[in-house]
């Protein structure tokens, strides 16, 4: 077989694996996965909001997803570790998810589409851009843009400060996409600086690295130090944006007022 052919091999084989992953560990806010292969193995860096949903209960869920990624996915020796994201709102990969468990649930496509795009500028992201289209309202497919904050749309910062990913959900209307980008004002690194804004720039938030052996299954951990959230998994988060979701104005409600 070819170079060529090997490599379009792999990247469908990663596709597959990522797609698996999205769906597998949906609950503990996957955003991405890191595979790179070592001497001993391959190395497997998954990133999530909540580590302790993929490891499981006495370490079942870490075991599980071994074999499969060994079996299924013809992963040699497997190695998970299990790195905890410290922003969650900046991530296009959650964000996505979150909101097409909104839409999935049955909440108008605008109202999520405006209570995404708060939650992230919340968050501390320098711009961001929603796009969702498909069937929207009625037979016809649609298009809908929402953009806040600054968000550079071509060169090298748009290469460097922007992130984006793409989900699909299937509603009772159809299929819906979303496409959120954010652009992340830690990666902008500005031209001049003055010397004072530069000593005052927070300290990096300190991590901490656990490794957990389960049934000579070794698992690496990193949480976030001082990072303090209620919700144990990404459904109660859904069930939480909710109840908040409600006292938030639409366009369209504000357009009913004034008629």
């Amino acid at each position: 077989m070819s170079s060529v052919k090997n490599v379009i091999k792999d990247n469908y084989n990663m596709m597959l694996l990522k797609d698996y992953l999205r769906e597998a560990i949906k609950d503990a806010g996957f955003s991405h996965a890191e595979i790179s292969k070592t001497p001993t193995g391959t190395r497997v860096a998954l990133h999530v909001t909540r580590p302790g949903i993929v490891i499981g209960r006495k370490g079942s869920g870490i075991r599980e997803l071994t074999e499969k990624l060994a079996i299924d996915f013809g992963l040699k020796n497997p190695q998970i570790s299990v790195n905890e994201i410290e922003k969650p709102e900046l991530s296009p990969s959650v964000m996505c998810n979150r909101m097409a468990s909104h839409l999935e649930r049955g909440t108008a496509f605008r109202r999520a589409t405006m209570w995404t795009l708060k939650q992230i500028m919340e968050g501390g992201a320098m711009g961001v851009q929603i796009t969702i289209s498909g069937k929207l309202r009625g037979d016809r497919s649609a298009f809908e843009k929402h953009t806040a904050g600054v968000l550079p749309r071509a060169g090298h910062h748009a290469e460097v400060i922007v992130a984006e990913d793409i989900a699909h959900v299937t509603t009772a209307m159809g299929l819906i996409g979303i496409r959120i980008r954010i652009a992340r004002k830690e990666n902008f690194v500005p031209e001049f600086e003055l010397k004072k804004a530069k000593e005052q720039k927070e300290k990096p938030k300190q991590v901490k690295v656990e490794e957990v052996e389960i049934e000579d299954v070794k698992v690496e951990i990193v949480k976030v130090e001082g990072k303090k959230d209620t919700a144990k998994s990404e459904t109660e988060v859904i069930e939480l944006e909710e109840k908040k979701m409600e006292k938030l104005e639409t366009l369209e409600e504000e357009e009913a007022k004034l008629k």
